[in-house]
């Protein structure tokens, strides 16, 4: 009899890094969209290993910037940044700060959590007057690189997986336009990022992208042989949907949404 993986839940701070410069974009581009911002301290919302705090610090320097995240792994990354004034561990759907903060910035995190239509007007209720709250989230779970995870799950383990009545995380953009409006002056907008990433061996580079973030809730679910099977059938579907072009890169359409909100 195989036994499930025993290895830590927790996130990879090495896996998740090694694309941290296509990562990191989405979040560069989302802080040009700000403008300025009342008095008040910055908090960088699931900061993960602390990418976006540096960027954060030179935007705003002299601000205090407060890291939140869930993982004990990531956090203390963040915190040997020294971009942050404080890391607080903290799960984001209870998470409330000591002070309303000028800045509430969440980059690639609340795709994670359920019921936005509660979750996003509940943290620009923390805000101070004229506070922004902006958030950038993964919206890919359509694409091929993501439905494969799914299809391929519940045909192998349907005793695991059961999509019925499975909804996206993130919804379309305008349902967000129309959700944040009557709390202030709100900008949502989407871009595919047409993402160019280098050949890694016999792994296919979408997998290999896709193995810190998107494939981490499949393969907690199986153990080491199951996750071998699945992986081969994996990787014969993303071949298909994403071959090598002919320098073996591979191009890797990916698509994001954007918010700001400046509260009244």
């Amino acid at each position: 009899m195989t036994r499930p993986r025993t290895e830590s839940a927790d996130w990879n701070p090495e896996s998740y890094g090694r694309f941290r410069d296509l990562r990191l974009r989405p979040a560069l581009d989302l802080m040009a969209r700000v403008g300025t911002l009342p008095p008040g301290r910055i908090v960088d919302l699931g900061c993960g290993a602390g990418a976006v705090g540096p960027a954060l610090d030179d935007r705003w320097p002299g601000r205090k910037i407060v890291g939140v995240d869930a993982s004990p792994a990531m956090i203390g990354k963040a915190a040997a940044t020294g971009a942050y004034h404080r890391c607080d561990l903290a799960d984001i759907r209870g998470w409330e700060p000591g002070k309303p903060p000028a800045l509430i910035f969440s980059n690639a995190a609340l795709q994670w959590l359920d019921d936005h239509a509660a979750l996003l007007p509940r943290l620009a209720g923390l805000l101070v007057p004229g506070g922004v709250l902006a958030v950038q989230m993964p919206m890919q779970s359509g694409a091929p690189s993501h439905r494969f995870l799914r299809d391929l799950a519940a045909e192998m383990f349907p005793d695991r997986f059961d999509f019925t009545g499975w909804v996206a995380p993130v919804a379309p953009p305008l349902d967000y336009a129309r959700m944040l409006a009557p709390l202030g002056e709100v900008d949502v907008w989407s871009t595919d990022y047409i993402q160019r990433l280098a050949p890694e061996g016999a792994v296919h580079p979408v997998r290999r992208f896709t193995e810190a973030t998107a494939l981490r809730p499949f393969a907690a679910k199986l153990n080491e042989s199951e996750l071998a099977g699945f992986l081969v059938r994996y990787e014969a579907a993303l071949d298909a949907a994403y071959p090598a072009e002919p320098d073996g890169t591979v191009l890797f359409p990916f698509r994001r949404l954007f918010l700001v909100l400046r509260v009244v």
